[in-house]
């Protein structure tokens, strides 16, 4: 089944169900599929698809490290997806894809809705979110040469003449989704005001680490 995403600022929930998914990144406007088989969050997509179909992607801080309510501790700032397609499986299992729509703080966590999480979003920081226009590359050509090193150091392959002309917003957005960042490197980048500044860092991390200097990022924390 595939929804409609038209998305105005006046149709964000005024209450968020979160999922905490470590090593996943969305970003407004990409789209994330996930395949949802716990319990807790078959009830939380099902809920989702008859209030709007929202839900909010959060990075845990770390594995080891949990709140007071025993939950996983999580970092302020995720981003909001719709859902926009949605089959089931034979096993009981959700095929879901969330388009990002808008990044939000966490201003309140509120108490488990049938075992989920739920939060009161602040999407005012994020009204850009909603646009088309993303913005532009300052270093095009050096994030481009950055990542075909990076690529190569890593074993990544790739459709490269679809990644030459990819426009900026999805060239940078792809790549922060898609690369093995830590955690907090992930947070770092959903966290940058717009494309131009995402790309300078994404041109940072990719040099960081083929220099062997990732260790440093360690510094980067929210």
């Amino acid at each position: 089944m595939t929804v409609s995403d038209g998305i105005s600022s006046q149709l964000l929930p005024d209450v968020l169900p979160v999922f905490p998914l470590a090593g996943v990144l969305l970003l407004p406007g990409a789209q994330l599929p996930l395949n949802i088989f716990e319990p807790r969050y078959l009830n939380m997509v099902e809920d989702s698809l008859g209030d709007g179909r929202y839900i909010g992607m959060v990075q845990p801080r770390a594995a080891d490290i949990e709140s007071p309510e025993g939950e996983p501790d999580i970092y302020g700032l995720g981003c909001a997806g719709r859902i926009v397609s949605f089959s089931e499986t034979g096993d009981g299992r959700f095929a879901i894809t969330l388009k990002g729509v808008s990044r939000f703080r966490i201003a309140e966590e509120l108490p488990l809705i049938n075992g989920y999480r739920c939060v009161v979003p602040n999407f005012s920081d994020f009204a850009a979110d909603l646009n088309e226009d993303q913005g532009s590359l300052v270093n095009r050509d050096d994030l481009l040469l950055a990542v075909q090193a990076y690529f190569a150091a890593n074993e990544i392959e790739a459709d490269w003449p679809s990644v030459e002309n990819a426009s900026d917003s999805a060239l940078v957005t792809t790549l922060s989704m898609l690369c093995p960042f830590e955690a907090s490197e992930r947070q770092a980048l959903l966290e940058c005001a717009d494309t131009a500044a995402r790309g300078v860092l994404l041109y940072d991390l990719m040099t960081l680490s083929l220099h062997g200097d990732s260790s440093n990022n360690s510094n980067i924390r929210h």
